[in-house]
């Protein structure tokens, strides 16, 4: 049975913050949603779109009765607003947050003195859309969330903040810090930068002849330009050793062009799509 929550705090009410809210309410999951942000406009909205049930723009009233606290904003804010919080919230209060990075940001918030628990998460969901308009009660339905414990983690707290992703619908797997950027520079962050690079590669005078292939290798490089920049910066090591690969992957297609060599062609791409297939749509 999902454990129902009084009061969750969600600070930065965008497209996952605003998902993450909508399916608590809708689901009967708890009884309140405090949006928490700077922006009074976009709170108006997180509102009016059933995303929480009430918005402050004083952090400290916002969290004061938080039983848990995701901290949904931009990654190289998250460590300044977990401290934040933490300052405000109950001490038996739960924090973890969306970074798509954790190695830089479980280790700043660490070495922190907290005063609360903190525990990091990603939900692998979302879009190349941003804000709460985009939000979706079903958004982690079927969805992978990493939860990156530490060796410090009570296991009881690490249960609680799985059981609380799985009454989203989500698929949960733990991983350390390090793991987790060593995995997502592979599956999220490089195909990001991948994608950039082909449509900025591509000359404006073509677009009017893109089709879904261009289009749908490219859709995720519509991303917020800034928020993906940190990412990048905060996860470059793990993303260029997996850069490295790409391009040794690259050469080898341009050498089998070079030298007409279809056997390696069409080897690569028999591996492509295979790899591709293996994993069920």
């Amino acid at each position: 049975m999902a454990t129902s929550w009084n009061t969750i705090a969600i600070v930065g009410v965008g497209m996952i913050g605003g998902s993450i809210g909508q399916g608590m309410l809708q689901r009967g999951l708890a009884q309140r949603v405090v949006g928490v942000g700077r922006n009074a406009e976009r709170l108006q909205l997180a509102l009016e779109t059933g995303a929480v049930s009430e918005t402050t723009t004083d952090f400290a009233e916002g969290v004061r009765s938080a039983e848990l606290i995701i901290v949904c904003t931009p990654v190289e804010t998250i460590p300044e607003i977990v401290a934040t919080v933490a300052e405000h919230c109950p001490a038996e209060a739960l924090i973890t947050d969306a970074g798509s990075t954790k190695a830089e940001i479980v280790t700043t918030i660490s070495e922190s003195e907290l005063g609360a628990t903190f525990v990091g998460s990603h939900p692998m969901a979302g879009s190349e859309k941003a804000g709460v308009a985009h939000a979706d009660p079903n958004l982690l339905s079927d969805r992978v969330v990493i939860v990156t414990p530490t060796t410090t983690t009570n296991r009881d707290t690490c249960e609680r903040l799985i059981g609380f992703w799985k009454s989203l619908g989500a698929k949960v797997y733990e991983m350390s810090p390090t793991e987790h950027d060593r995995a997502v520079a592979s599956i999220s962050h490089l195909p990001h930068l991948v994608a950039s690079a082909l449509a900025a590669a591509t000359p404006e005078s073509f677009l009017h002849l893109a089709a879904t292939g261009w289009q749908d290798t490219t859709r995720i490089a519509s991303g917020d330009a800034e928020l993906w920049r940190q990412i990048l910066q905060q996860n470059r090591t793990s993303i260029l050793n997996h850069l490295s690969d790409f391009e040794n992957v690259l050469a080898s297609f341009r050498e089998g062009l070079e030298r007409e060599d279809d056997s390696a062609i069409l080897k690569l791409l028999i591996e492509g799509k295979q790899r591709r297939d293996a994993l069920a749509d």
